[in-house]
């Protein structure tokens, strides 16, 4: 009997892509601020570039991707509906565009999922199914009732036009700033570092690409150390970091494409959470925050950097990080 054929990973989607990608996403979105704040350069001892992506209308930037498939499916897939897994900003950016395209989206989400970014994706009209403990179960379920209702299934990281559409706030920001010596990139499936690398690589390739992730759910660091998938577990409190195994797509991408890779504790993105809010005016979730906590960790970090501030659903254990606190601890 033959090995079973491993599954082929889906192609990086081309600068290309990512130019009509962000040509889909403007008809709807305008640029989102790129600032610096002395305050926080002050704490950081470089200066900090913070991409708003908070500023977004579900919070997150996970709306261009949403935005970005709708734009590049078939009217007849497009009209069957759309299904996908999330433990929120996923789940609202599918069901935003499902909105625009005049169509349905089913979400399944764990029963670990914020409640707060779950209501908001009911308010955006979309069909909400709770279904198991974690995201790997609820995964599984919305394959299936794809499987069985006809519907488009979103893989949250493996989808090359999601990925092109996460690729547009690097063209904003390289265009915005085009001196950056490094971009930190939280990661959860790795979507939006990979686009970030995708740019990068065309815009400024110059520019490091650091990607940050919760110690707390390192599948994804892991994978990136190893060059081979891995699974890890997920214990994070901070969903937007909650992935417990790796995305092929991604991870093809971030094998060449990161210069360095940071691992921080739940509570140093509290606190990156906390200078956003005092030393930079910015609402930040932990995700969100996650960048920052990984350029305060990282000594390597030059003169002139970015933090994507990827999004601002914040949950009330975010929100009680916003007490004022000192420089985070390594």
């Amino acid at each position: 009997m033959s090995a079973p054929t491993a599954p082929t990973v889906p192609k990086a989607p081309s600068f290309a892509d990512i130019r009509r990608a962000a040509e889909a996403i403007a008809v709807h979105l305008p640029p989102t601020p790129a600032w610096s704040y002395p305050a926080l350069d002050a704490v950081a001892g470089c200066e900090v570039v913070v991409k708003h992506e908070n500023t977004q209308p579900t919070g997150a930037f996970k709306v261009r991707g949403g935005i970005a498939l709708a734009a590049t499916m078939p009217a007849d897939q497009l009209a069957r509906g759309l299904v996908t897994a999330s433990t929120g900003n996923h789940a609202q950016s599918i069901a935003y565009a499902a909105r625009l395209a005049d169509t349905t989206a089913t979400i399944v989400v764990p029963t670990s999922a914020p409640t707060a970014k779950v209501d908001a994706v009911r308010l955006l009209g979309a069909t909400v199914v709770t279904f198991g403990p974690t995201m790997t179960e609820a995964v599984a379920h919305a394959r299936q009732l794809a499987d069985e209702r006809g519907m488009s299934y979103v893989d949250p990281g493996n989808t090359p036009a999601i990925i092109a559409g996460h690729a547009t706030v690097y063209v904003e920001l390289f265009r915005q700033r085009p001196d950056l010596e490094a971009v930190y990139v939280p990661i959860g499936s790795g979507s939006g570092a990979a686009g970030a690398c995708l740019v990068r690589d065309e815009l400024a390739p110059h520019c490091l690409v650091v990607g940050v992730q919760s110690s707390a759910a390192p599948a994804a660091y892991r994978s990136w150390a190893s060059r081979r998938a891995e699974a890890a577990p997920c214990l994070t409190r901070h969903s937007g970091l909650a992935t417990g195994h790796s995305f092929d797509l991604p991870q093809s991408v971030l094998a060449a494409g990161l210069v360095r890779f940071v691992l921080v504790g739940d509570d140093a993105i509290d606190r990156a959470v906390g200078l956003l809010a005092h030393k930079a005016h910015t609402l930040a979730e932990g995700a969100g925050a996650a960048a920052l906590a990984g350029l305060l960790h990282d000594d390597a970090r030059p003169a002139r950097c970015a933090v994507v501030c990827t999004g601002g659903n914040a949950s009330d254990d975010d929100l009680a990080a916003l007490q004022p606190s000192p420089l985070p601890a390594d």
